[in-house]
């Protein structure tokens, strides 16, 4: 491990490795053997984490944090009780099933059992109906302190920077921008993104927090079209906030927003059609409701999470099983987590931003 992490070094520091042949042209027009190499005016692209700030990476820099979506079935698995992630380049099941445990654990922000109390009423097998067998709302109790809490704090201050229609540009303000890298800043302050981020640079798949923070900017806040041009959409938007396409509801897969909403009056509960088996917070629940006179069919969301959590692990399954179920496992039960990439554009020489990210139910 630590021979590795100073051959890392290395080549941040001199680009090719000394005591490896380095084609010029390679040199040149390739981030082969050159990821985190600063920059080189002799070069004709840039393969460190400024390139992307000014837009002069190599067409291969995604090399720098190249990862496999097939797990490896022959990746050693970690050994019981250890803390140490091998720095396979390639992920195994187990081994995102290992960090998926690591995030449950330490996710010191959540609900406790005493501090959210659910109403859940009618279990459906049929979701689509748009029937109302829950006369009572969902949330009969939250304790309120949670929001209080930093990241709480500067999440809520993001969800009402979004026009929830498909369709509708969004106009992000400078005072926007300035509250999504105080949510940033916030969660890396956590032991849960410390967790994530470590996993990920042990893998070779960032050099740098800084790295790492700035692509989750692009990832999930940088904007795209749903509809013809308007620049409309976010991952986060989708996944956190909720829009409406053509009639429905689509994303909305945060507790948090579906609480105030329904404080409000503007969420109307409707019966839930999967309860999981975590006797504690987090929990996960799939529910149909009504927005504001928009029906979604399934909204399946974590539970008492925090915002950390949540975005650790849909960062996690994103990354690592991008169009696929995510096997994670938490607090000793299976889950499966889906994601989607946006695939009509692209950021930084291609790229995929978030086009959704859920629990599975």
């Amino acid at each position: 491990m630590k021979v590795y992490f100073l051959a890392i070094a290395f080549i941040g520091i001199t680009g090719c490795i000394a005591f490896e042949t380095c084609p010029s042209t390679s040199c040149e027009d390739s981030c082969k053997n050159r990821c985190g190499q600063r920059f080189n005016p002799a070069s004709l692209c840039q393969c460190n984490d400024h390139c992307e700030r000014f837009q002069d990476c190599c067409k291969d820099y995604h090399l720098c944090r190249y990862v496999s979506d097939e797990p490896l079935e022959s990746a050693p698995k970690p050994t019981s009780g250890s803390s140490e992630i091998s720095s396979d380049t390639v992920l195994s099941n187990e081994e995102i099933k290992t960090i998926s445990e690591k995030l449950y654990k330490v996710d010191h922000n959540k609900a406790q059992e005493k501090d959210i109390k659910l109403n859940k009423q009618h279990l459906t097998s049929h979701t689509g109906g748009k029937d109302d067998y829950a006369p009572d709302p969902l949330y009969s109790h939250v304790n309120t302190e949670l929001f209080s809490k930093p990241t709480y704090k500067c999440f809520i201050e993001l969800l009402d920077n979004y026009d929830r229609k498909t369709g509708t540009g969004e106009a992000m303000s400078p005072e926007h921008l300035d509250e999504q890298d105080s949510f940033l800043q916030e969660i890396m302050k956590t032991e849960v993104m410390k967790e994530l981020y470590k996993f990920f640079h042990q893998k070779n798949m960032y050099h740098t927090q800084q790295e790492f923070v700035a692509d989750l900017k692009k990832m999930w806040f940088g904007l795209y079209s749903r509809s013809k041009s308007e620049q409309d959409s976010s991952g986060f938007e989708h996944v956190f906030v909720g829009e409406v396409k053509k009639g429905k509801v689509s994303g909305f897969h945060s507790w948090i927003r579906f609480y105030f909403l329904e404080k409000q009056g503007l969420v109307d509960y409707y019966s839930h059609n999967y309860d999981g088996p975590w006797r504690t917070y987090p929990d996960v629940l799939g529910k149909q409701f009504h927005w504001d006179g928009y029906f979604k069919e399934v909204g399946s969301a974590f539970i008492g999470s925090s915002p950390e959590f949540d975005f650790a692990i849909y960062t996690l399954c994103f990354v690592t099983r991008p169009n696929k179920k995510c096997k994670i496992s938490l607090g000793g039960h299976p889950l499966s987590i889906q994601t989607y990439t946006w695939t009509k554009t692209t950021y930084a020489n291609g790229k995929n931003y978030i086009a959704t990210a859920y629990p599975t139910v």
